[in-house]
């Protein structure tokens, strides 16, 4: 015979289970569809129409400021006022906290040889010229597969008191630069191997002749006029600068395990930005108007946009700055997103678990992010691929701060391999985005199948944190800390001699 007391425990306990589910103990008609969980509303609200209506709006703010939306411009501010203005009218609560930042501006930008003339980009920490530039022969290093990475290719070239012109690709910077300085070199250019602007940085603690970088078409030119005397005139300085970012959270959710989702705004002083930076701010803006201020979730969702990204991170990090350690551990994830419309689009997933080898060690938490991501694209037949986490951009602050982190990108300047082209479509040989931190990052530099594909991959990824993170940091969903607290209260009533 079996006993009324467990039978009624039983009982109490999946009447508690049904209660939390929101379900009836009954059974459902066969034919009545299953309601769609949070990630699948998200993924079917977010579309490539509205995000798009948000880049024209960026767009029309660029081509109304002087052609930019940079940190330090009327574009930028009116940018952010756009997006608090949608927010606000969604029912959010807006932050827009100041911060300062140490902007780089030009005092010179000039490379000539012979008859050419050039626009260098200073290398981020490369020693300024002296003003007038430094002049000596032009000398034109061979281009294998290492150019200007050892000191042999250097071998019957007489660089001493010469410009040299470098090809990029098989080292880092730094390694080019120490290798030209050795060989005694009064300044090095080095141009890129594919289209986009000449870009990147040297170690400062290496740092000893002024080094640049030139566009593809730029250093081709140059070439042209090996053996010419060159002369190269690169200085900046920096000012203290005051910008804004902005930060909005849902009224509903835990507070104190909230999920970051987040994106940089601000453009380049010499475009619109809107595959690179328009895109992710325009995907996460429309998200958490789907989403709306009161969400029926677990987890407060939390949305940033930064600021002044590409001078050294530094909205995020005084964003990050600004937090106790115990407000650094209410943030459960933080998620980023960066040019994720390349016009050539890749479908690449940053590297949580390191299985690269490049990423290096990384806060538990973001193998599952990464697995995440992949699991939503890799379901819609979209293959993906890892890629390392650039340490240039907001997440290098996340990540510094051990807080688990992942996040999506489309590609940028790199070249697309065949292989790839085999698998994702376009062109091969040709950059992911040939417009990448150009001019003409556009509205029509935008591929709106990538947009689609990235804002559901988002809206489904964050609209599952916001159930539950458990997988990432252990703190289970609230149905089930519900449950287990109505399952655990008869038998504790049961301990102290209560009655059945």
């Amino acid at each position: 015979m079996s006993n009324p007391k467990s039978r009624g425990r039983v009982l109490r306990r999946a009447a508690a289970a049904a209660v939390i589910a929101g379900t009836a103990i009954s059974v459902a008609p066969a034919a009545q569809a299953a309601p769609q969980t949070l990630p699948e509303r998200l993924t079917r609200a977010v579309t490539a129409d509205n995000i798009h209506r948000h880049l024209i709006a960026l767009q029309r703010i660029a081509d109304t400021n002087g052609g930019s939306r940079a940190a330090h411009t009327p574009g930028y501010q009116k940018s952010l006022d756009y997006i608090a203005g949608k927010l606000r009218a969604a029912g959010f609560q807006v932050n827009t906290p100041e911060f300062t930042y140490n902007r780089v501006v030009v005092d010179s930008a000039v490379a000539t040889a012979g008859s050419v003339r050039v626009v260098p980009t200073q290398m981020t920490d490369s020693p300024n010229t002296p003003a007038g530039g430094v002049s000596g022969p032009l000398v034109v290093l061979p281009t294998d597969a290492t150019p200007g990475c050892q000191p042999e290719d250097y071998a019957g070239l007489n660089a001493r008191g010469a410009v040299v012109l470098i090809k990029r690709g098989g080292c880092p910077f730094t390694q080019k630069h120490n290798v030209a300085a050795d060989a005694g070199a009064v300044a090095a250019l080095i141009y890129n191997h594919v289209d986009g602007p000449g870009l990147g940085g040297i170690d400062p603690a290496q740092a000893r002749i002024p080094t640049s970088g030139l566009t593809t078409a730029e250093g081709l030119a140059l070439t042209a006029a090996a053996g010419t005397q060159a002369t190269v005139d690169v200085r900046t300085h920096k000012e203290l600068t005051t910008s804004r970012y902005l930060v909005t959270q849902t009224r509903t959710g835990r507070a104190d395990n909230v999920v970051l989702a987040g994106a940089q705004l601000d453009s380049l002083p010499t475009n619109a930005g809107i595959n690179d930076t328009g895109a992710s701010s325009g995907a996460l803006l429309e998200l958490a108007l789907q989403l709306g201020s009161s969400p029926r979730v677990g987890n407060a969702i939390r949305f940033a946009w930064w600021g002044a990204e590409d001078a050294d991170k530094t909205a995020a990090g005084a964003y990050l700055r600004s937090l106790t350690f115990e407000q650094q551990l209410d943030i459960a994830l933080y998620l980023n997103s960066n040019s994720i419309a390349s016009k050539n689009a890749g479908y690449f997933v940053y590297d949580g678990d390191n299985s690269s080898g490049t990423a290096g060690p990384m806060p538990y938490g973001s193998a599952q992010i990464e697995r995440a991501f992949a699991t939503y694209l890799n379901g819609r037949a979209i293959p993906t691929e890892d890629t390392n986490f650039d340490r240039q951009w907001d997440h290098t602050q996340f990540i510094t701060a051990g807080i688990p982190t992942g996040g999506l990108y489309a590609g940028s300047f790199r070249p697309k391999s065949e292989a790839q082209a085999a698998k994702w479509g376009g062109t091969a040989g040709v950059s992911f985005d040939k417009c990448h931190q150009q001019v003409c990052d556009n509205l029509g530099n935008v591929d709106r199948t990538a947009l689609d594909r990235n804002a559901d991959a988002l809206a489904s990824v964050i609209g599952g944190y916001a159930l539950s993170t458990e997988d990432v940091n252990g703190v289970p969903p609230r149905w089930r800390r519900a449950f287990d607290r109505a399952a655990a209260k008869p038998a504790a009533v049961t301990a102290l001699g209560g009655s059945e």
